[in-house]
């Protein structure tokens, strides 16, 4: 019988006896004193029985005890043990590691109610090394104004981990974050000094904050697009990426202004059809099936279709799927292939047997539709 596979575990990959052990040695570099195997061996016993996050609470009940009990000499040491700045001349990718994001938990457990400009100054040298997206957000929620200030300073550093700290700090729906209490009009207008960066670091930041508004309020993220074209103060290319990638979650719900935006008229003029060629279709195998297009003139599409699974009681369920970027030429039409496997074991939509839906999107419309059974 064959061994199974470990499962792969990124909260083991990012604190390990080595991680710490990196991390003990700065701070026996920095603070005078610091015993680093009592550090050492206490972080790793908590590892086990903590969720990544809750890892890095953790991480910083083993340090204080090593470190004063006043925050503004606390922070002194936490700065003295940092490492070197990530690389400033790279443009996009280099995150840090975990393990230093220590200094933003102890910037809020500490510095939040008494030692605001203190604590801010070290979130500030502390995004050098790995993001203080997460806590960033205690401040701006307690001292909204003061916070916001900083951002306007922030919003023009030279390092761009700083700048982008203020659009990432900021994003409505940050994943694994607390929520941050921000109207548009204080968030947008420095979007608007970020959006011409010249690293993607930031600007996929600022598409990313983008795609959290869009959820919400999507007029706001297509009129500020807008204006950015107008201005063109960013290059062409990145504003065109920055679109796409801001208005991903418009362009799946097909919203018709952010079609238009792209260039995927939805009043094309197009013939479109679909073939299912798996009518009934076992649970476990795939659905088969081909749409074609046609059309009179060179025309951009976004070809997408949506399946509506049977629920229990009657109900129905969509989920929406990719299926191609393209264009469609006249005299030549453009014919798609797919299969969709249906698992059997999928954990995130359970399927069930009975009839379902097909419906093919183009262009954010709903063109063309057929029937399959799952058994």
């Amino acid at each position: 019988m064959a061994k199974a596979q470990p499962t792969f575990s990124l909260k083991d990959q990012l604190f390990n006896a080595e991680s710490l052990g990196d991390l003990a040695d700065e701070f026996v570099a920095g603070v005078p004193g610091f015993d680093r195997d009592a550090f050492h061996a206490a972080a790793l016993s908590g590892i086990a029985e903590r969720s990544l996050m809750e890892c890095l609470d953790w991480f910083a009940d083993c340090l204080e005890p090593h470190l004063a009990a006043d925050f503004p000499t606390m922070a002194d040491q936490l700065q003295a043990a940092m490492p070197p700045r990530l690389n400033p001349t790279l443009r996009d990718d280099d995150f840090g590691r975990f393990i230093h994001a220590v200094p933003g938990v102890l910037a809020v457990r500490h510095g939040l109610e008494d030692h605001r400009e203190r604590a801010l100054d070290l979130l500030y040298e502390a995004t050098q090394r790995f993001s203080m997206e997460f806590y960033i957000r205690a401040f701006l929620n307690r001292w909204t104004d003061e916070t916001l200030a900083r951002l306007q300073m922030w919003a023009g550093d030279e390092n761009y981990h700083v700048r982008r700290l203020v659009s990432e700090g900021m994003r409505p729906k940050l994943p694994w974050a607390r929520k941050v209490e921000l109207t548009l009009d204080q968030t947008l207008p420095l979007l608007d000094r970020l959006q011409a960066d010249p690293t993607r670091f930031v600007t996929r930041s600022v598409a990313n904050h983008l795609n959290d508004v869009a959820k919400t309020a999507p007029d706001a993220v297509l009129e500020r697009l807008a204006g950015w074209e107008a201005q063109a103060t960013q290059d062409a290319k990145e504003r065109a990426w920055m679109r796409r990638h801001a208005l991903r979650t418009l362009i799946k719900d097909g919203h018709p202004g952010a079609m238009d935006m792209l260039g995927y008229r939805g009043d094309a003029h197009l013939s479109v059809s679909v073939d299912v060629a798996t009518p009934t279709v076992p649970l476990g195998e795939g659905l088969a099936f081909t749409v074609t297009l046609e059309g009179a003139e060179a025309t951009p599409v976004l070809v997408d279709y949506r399946i509506r699974f049977a629920r229990p009681g009657g109900k129905t369920g969509e989920k929406v799927f990719k299926l191609k970027v393209a264009e469609v030429k006249p005299g030549k039409p453009l014919v798609l292939k797919k299969v969709h496997k249906l698992k059997a074991n999928a954990t995130t939509f359970e399927l069930h047997p009975g009839a379902h839906g097909l419906v093919v999107q183009v262009n954010g419309v709903d063109r063309a539709e057929a029937s399959f059974d799952i058994v």
